[in-house]
Formats: structure tokens, C-alpha cells, sequence
């Protein structure tokens, strides 16, 4: 699932690394506040090369994330990560396209036919 977010960043959280099975590892997690009638706080993750994505921000800037959301059980409790795979600036203006989540491509066309061009059209169902 791919979504996207633009806010503002207000909080950089500390580097946190180590080493798995899979070699070692590093990721960041950031908060951003939406920019909304109710604003939302997201916190998002980055990790290994995309560090260097997010160094380039600091605390202040406005940014559009996008990221998967996944969850996952452990011990009977849910758990949702949002990662992010891209982060772009942000010249944000008062109220558009400042959605919490939007997904790139429903996949769904805006085209809805009118009254009298569904009535032209013929089914051939027998139902």
C-alpha cells in the first residue's frame, strides 16, 4: 500500500542502528504534523540509504512522504509501520493537497457518464 503525506517536519528522532542476520542496519524516524483543519501528528520511519534523504531537512521544512503502511502481529498485539520511500520538499499552500493519506492511483476514472448517455446504452443481460 502506497500512500503519501505533506506537513511540516516538528520532530527529527535519534539514529538507531545494528546488525541482523541480514548484514547491519540503520533507520530514523521522523514526526510530521499535517496541515489541516485538525492537524495530525505521523510518525514515519526511514531506513538505511534513505537516511540520506532526510538529512537533507530539518525540523521546520514541509514535506511530501511517500510510504507503504504495513502491520504485523506479535504476542496477540498489532503493530503498523509506516516506511518511507521517498521525501521531497514542500511548498505547501493554504489547504491543497494537504490530504493525511492519499493513495498515487485508485485506478478508478472520474469520467461518470450523464442520465442520457446511460439510457442510450444497451444491455444485453437478462437480468
Amino acid at each position: 500500500m502506497s500512500l503519501e503525506i505533506t506537513g511540516k517536519i516538528v520532530k527529527l528522532l535519534d539514529v538507531m542502528g545494528g546488525t541482523s542476520a541480514r548484514g547491519e542496519w540503520k533507520k530514523q524516524s521522523f514526526v510530521i504534523e499535517t496541515q489541516e483543519t485538525y492537524p495530525k501528528k505521523v510518525c514515519i520511519t526511514c531506513w538505511n540509504e534513505k537516511l540520506n534523504d532526510l538529512s537533507k531537512y530539518s525540523e521546520g521544512q514541509m514535506v511530501k512522504v511517500s510510504f507503504n503502511a504495513e502491520s504485523r502481529e506479535f504476542q496477540n498485539k498489532w503493530y503498523t509501520d509506516l516506511t518511507a520511500w521517498r521525501i521531497e520538499s514542500s511548498s505547501a499552500t493554504s489547504g491543497n493537497n494537504n490530504n493525511a493519506a492519499n493513495t498515487e492511483d485508485n485506478g478508478f476514472s472520474q469520467d461518470v457518464p450523464t442520465v442520457e448517455e446511460s439510457q442510450d446504452f444497451q444491455d444485453d443481460l437478462p437480468f
